[in-house]
């Protein structure tokens, strides 16, 4: 027993070593950029900025708050990711729920038939003739449509809808309830865990996409996600350095200007995360009891 003890132990610190060196090579870039946004321009033009900054300054934090496009942008893309998850939970939740009662005729062919979605995708061109015919293009429903709902979420959804006792919907159905009251009163306040999961999942791929604006809006520049307005000035650095040198910006506020920027857009999404914690938890403890 004792030599097991000792065993478990020491698999136990090599996974918490491992752990650790994951947790800084994901944490050092972050630093790094954060650093570089609050350092002077003199120690950016001399690369001497790493983890810690140098000579404190908040030029380039003022500099994108003040802009009224990065303002446009930010407001846009928080009310952007806020329709887009409340819609999709909205349509996954009605996707999920009417595929848990044994007696959906057509039940198996409809499952078969979301999940072939799953697997098989018409491609880039086709999706864009379709948006076309549509009449999507260069308008803000082309944000929305198309990503309102992820059939892995539905099942990830289906799944825990499958967890919650048949014995609660069954006593239910015998008090005269209907479907959408056992919807309302039973399946959805038990199901908080996987709903603030669910909603993560869709506000964090909201709040970081970019590549449907990209395609799908090229002259409508009001609706521009803050993603792509951030792609766009990383990718368009030429801009920049003609201000810089003809006395509009500092040479070293560019590196630090895209760094405040980087961390404009990253920073709201991540505060996220703490808020949604104790669901987590509550999900692995409610799926661990069976009845």
């Amino acid at each position: 027993m004792k030599i097991k003890s000792v065993k478990s132990r020491i698999g136990d610190w090599v996974f918490v070593f491992f752990c650790v060196i994951i947790a800084v090579i994901c944490v050092l870039p972050m630093l790094n950029l954060l650093a570089k946004s609050l350092s002077a321009t003199d120690f950016l033009i001399r690369h001497e900025v790493y983890i810690w900054p140098k000579g404190f300054n908040l030029e380039a934090y003022q500099t994108v708050l003040s802009d009224p496009k990065y303002q446009r942008a930010f407001v846009w893309t928080a009310f952007l990711t806020l329709v887009c998850t409340l819609l999709s939970l909205t349509m996954t939740t009605l996707c999920a729920y009417p595929l848990i009662f044994p007696q959906l005729k057509g039940r198996g062919a409809i499952n078969i038939f979301i999940t072939i979605t799953m697997f098989f995708n018409a491609g880039t061109i086709p999706n864009y003739l379709l948006m076309s015919d549509l009449g999507l293009l260069e308008n803000p429903l082309v944000l929305i449509i198309p990503s309102c709902l992820s059939v892995y979420n539905m099942i990830i959804m289906r799944s825990f809808f499958y967890g919650i006792p048949d014995s609660l919907r069954e006593s239910a159905e015998i008090d005269g309830a209907s479907f959408v009251q056992i919807l309302t009163k039973i399946y959805l306040p038990l199901s908080k865990p996987v709903l603030a999961t669910l909603a993560l999942f869709y506000a964090v791929g909201r709040w970081n996409g970019y590549g449907d604006a990209l395609m799908y809006i090229k002259t409508n520049k009001q609706y521009f996600p803050l993603q792509l307005l951030l792609y766009n000035i990383l990718n368009n650095t030429n801009a920049v350095e003609v201000a810089a040198q003809e006395g509009f910006m500092q040479p070293g506020l560019k590196d630090s200007l895209k760094s405040a920027t980087v961390m404009f857009a990253t920073v709201p999404i991540l505060l996220i995360y703490p808020w949604l914690q104790r669901y987590f938890i509550a999900g692995v403890t409610i799926g661990a009891v069976k009845e």
